[in-house]
C-alpha cells in the first residue's frame, strides 16, 4: 500500500511539472512572444518539493540533489519576483 501511495505522489508531481511547460506555452502562445508567468515557478516549486519527497523515499541520491537544487532555484526566483 506504502509504494502506491509513493507512486500516486510521484505521477502528481510529474504531472505537476509538466503543467509548468503546458503554461508557459500557453502564455508564450497567447502573447507572440516567450512569457514565463508567475504560475510556472510555483508549479515548478511544487513539482519539484513533491518530486524530492519521492527521490528521498526511493534514496535516489540523483534525483535528491537534483530536485533540491531546484527548490531553491525556484524559492529564489518567485523571492526576485515579488521583491521588484
Amino acid at each position: 500500500m506504502v509504494n502506491i501511495v509513493w507512486l500516486v505522489i510521484g505521477f502528481i508531481a510529474q504531472g505537476l511539472f509538466f503543467m509548468r511547460f503546458l503554461l508557459q506555452w500557453i502564455e508564450s502562445e497567447k502573447s507572440k512572444k516567450s512569457v514565463i508567468p508567475v504560475s510556472f515557478w510555483y508549479f515548478s516549486l511544487v513539482g519539484a518539493a513533491l518530486l524530492f519527497c519521492y527521490s528521498v523515499y526511493r534514496r535516489d541520491p540523483v534525483f535528491i540533489v537534483g530536485q533540491a537544487l531546484g527548490v531553491l532555484i525556484y524559492v529564489r526566483n518567485l523571492q526576485l519576483i515579488y521583491k521588484s
